[in-house]
């Protein structure tokens, strides 16, 4: 009975049905004897997800009220103030910058789809990519186009970029580019602040042309785990003072850095040096919010704006969070030396949740690791890791399988 219009339906979403699958053979064989590399969320050593205890408490101690109670549309007053600091720290733009909440980042990826592209558009986005931005502007009649990320020397592909650019632009009068970082998902790399000067670069030349309007969206979702927390958001300055026709828009999640992966809470900030852009923004964007969830989780909403009422709590959840970015970290180094011991080809990865293998026949690799009970996503040229789940002991032993999986899928192809 459905309409499926342009949509390519294709069922269940790849990463939870892998995960699935690895949960079905660990009921089986035990969960010890079973490498789970799928979901973007921290584990401990046992397979449990790691939850800040202090958030849990700010919770508990919420009234009835502050729970139950609907949420404006465009989110809880204290909320949208507070959210600004959580996602720039020190390095708050110059301009003017409105908020908006949204459930969890994909809430923001969908409405800056929906209301700074038009119907057909292309959107952009890097070759490695987090698959839902594909099913989000499938679903919103959009298609997405890449650009080669990373150049010979692992660098940020500013010539491919600034190519896909001006190719999109001449055919299209708006232009949304989805840019995950820090700590990109799928491949855990960080640009530089030369390699951020030179897109912004790439989009200020594009800017001349006034007609032609230009959305940044930047998913940081992954931004807390992305090595130190004030310098890792020091490349939110770089944003002030861009030309009128060149909208930013950070997506802020409260999934892993609060670890609040259920509550479906986070925002959209905007960053514009038109008061009345700003203003358009908010307006735009309330508007999608009801024609759609129509409000946020307000708990979650109460929960940030607790934290950052109370300076101790704040600083108890720092420190919780530190713990965790530094469970996080040792998993990741020692991936990485034994994927340099045994020669296993790496993205650049510098920081997050995810690492990623690229290999031909990534489909072929995943199946045969999933008979050494092994479980990662293919994405396409590639294999993507997650070492947010897996124990510092396993991630010591996946490298050479992955290694002996990829030797044997090309074997088999020759």
């Amino acid at each position: 009975m459905a309409v499926p219009g342009k949509r390519q339906i294709s069922g269940n979403d790849k990463i939870f049905s892998i995960n699935k699958s690895a949960q079905d053979m660990a009921s089986k064989v035990g969960p010890e004897n079973v490498v789970n590399a799928t979901i973007g969320a921290l584990l401990d050593d046992k397979g449990t997800l790691m939850v800040m205890p202090s958030i849990i408490d700010i919770y508990k101690s919420l009234s009835p009220v502050e729970i139950s109670e609907y949420a404006p549309i465009a989110g809880v007053p204290s909320f949208l103030e507070y959210v600004k600091s959580a996602i720039f720290g020190s390095y708050i733009p110059e301009g003017y910058i409105e908020a908006v909440a949204t459930p969890g980042g994909t809430g923001a990826i969908r409405n800056t789809i929906q209301n700074y592209s038009s119907m057909d558009d292309a959107v952009l986005t890097t070759d490695w990519f987090w698959g839902p931005y594909r099913t989000i502007s499938d679903e919103l009649g959009r298609k997405i186009d890449t650009f080669t990320m990373f150049d010979k020397e692992n660098n940020l592909n500013i010539a491919s970029f600034e190519s896909k650019v001006n190719y999109l632009l001449k055919r299209q009068s708006h232009l949304v580019v989805l840019f995950n970082a820090p700590a990109h998902n799928p491949t855990g790399f960080t640009p530089s602040h030369q390699e951020w000067d030179a897109l912004t670069h790439v989009l200020k030349k594009e800017a001349r042309n006034f007609e032609k309007k230009v959305t940044l969206f930047i998913d940081a979702a992954y931004i807390d785990f992305a090595g130190d927390p004030d310098s890792s958001r020091s490349f939110f300055s770089k944003f002030s003072n861009l030309p009128e026709n060149i909208m930013v828009i950070v997506a802020f999640s409260m999934s892993k850095g609060y670890t609040l992966y259920g509550m479906r809470s986070g925002a959209m900030i905007c960053i514009t040096p038109n008061k009345t852009i700003a203003q358009e923004f908010k307006t735009v964007n309330m508007y999608s919010n009801r024609a759609t969830w129509s409000n946020g989780t307000r708990p979650a909403m109460m929960i940030l704006s607790k934290i950052f009422e109370d300076n101790q709590l704040s600083k108890k959840v720092a420190a919780e969070r530190a713990e965790f970015k530094n469970t996080l970290e040792k998993r990741a180094a020692v991936f990485m030396d034994y994927a340099e011991k045994f020669n296993l080809e790496m993205c650049p990865y510098k920081a997050g949740f995810f690492m990623t293998i690229p290999c031909h026949n990534a489909e072929a690799v995943g199946n045969q690791l999933q008979k050494a009970s092994i479980f990662i996503v293919p994405i396409g040229k590639g294999l993507r890791f997650a070492v947010s789940a897996v124990s510092e002991e396993k991630c010591k032993i996946v490298p050479e399988k992955i290694a002996t999986a990829i030797n044997t899928v090309t074997k088999g192809n020759g």
